[in-house]
């Protein structure tokens, strides 16, 4: 049995995939304006995000909905740890926590990985082929914009386990199309996949606050020494 599952939920998350390049967050991360302590957070949350998938992933790997697209040599989990000693020291662990929204992201995985694991396939398609798709790109965004050595700071973007990434895609695409699910169960998996960008979208909504605070503050600090400068202006004598 064959579907058509990997083009219906490309075209059925096309508007999702908009809205999340709109949030401010990931504009001024595509524009090259990069707050590293708002990255490192970032950085965190997808670090619980992808130890939810990959646990449920899995968990139902002899599932028939998750058999078929079950690769472990997408799994990010030891990449973001390598970017977390990175970003928070060796003792990162204790660091970090997840945020209000990666925890409601990081429940909704495990509940469907619990009791409707065929919805899983729309979570790992989101996020695994959005990194594959432009990992690279936001790579060299990501080094530029925070000034990071060549090997440092990036490794989740690094699939090293897969050598050709347009040919690990196309496999990826026909094997969801192998999936053995029915047309209801396809609409079931579209709007899941939507919910999922929901998801990613509250969480780079969060680090945009963040972001915005810190601008102000460098505002408030910009403006202070300005007004500092001038009224330690020097005065000229006049003659």
């Amino acid at each position: 049995m064959s579907t058509s599952l990997a083009e219906k939920l490309r075209e059925g998350t096309t508007k999702s995939h908009s809205m999340a390049e709109n949030v401010s967050f990931v504009k001024s991360f595509l524009g090259g304006v990069v707050d590293k302590k708002s990255y490192r957070k970032l950085v965190a949350n997808l670090y619980f995000v992808y130890i939810a998938i990959e646990e449920q992933m899995l968990f139902n790997k002899d599932h028939k909905c998750i058999k078929p697209i079950y690769f472990s040599e997408l799994n990010r989990k030891i990449s973001l740890e390598e970017d977390l000693n990175y970003y928070y020291g060796s003792n990162w662990k204790n660091e970090i926590c997840a945020s209000e929204a990666t925890q409601i992201y990081v429940k909704r995985i495990q509940e469907i990985g619990m009791n409707q694991p065929e919805l899983l396939v729309a979570h790992a398609y989101t996020r695994y082929m959005g990194d594959l798709s432009g990992g690279q790109i936001l790579k060299k965004i990501a080094q530029k914009a925070m000034n990071l050595p060549d090997d440092k700071g990036t490794y989740f973007y690094d699939f090293s386990l897969i050598q050709n990434e347009n040919e690990f895609k196309e496999n990826y695409r026909n094997q969801l199309n192998l999936i053995p699910v029915d047309e209801d169960q396809i609409s079931d998996i579209i709007a899941e996949a939507n919910i999922a960008f929901t998801l990613n979208m509250k969480m780079f909504q969060e680090l945009n606050s963040s972001l915005i605070k810190i601008m102000l503050m460098l505002l408030v600090n910009t403006m202070s020494s300005l007004k500092i400068n001038q009224n330690f202006k020097p005065k000229t004598n006049s003659k």
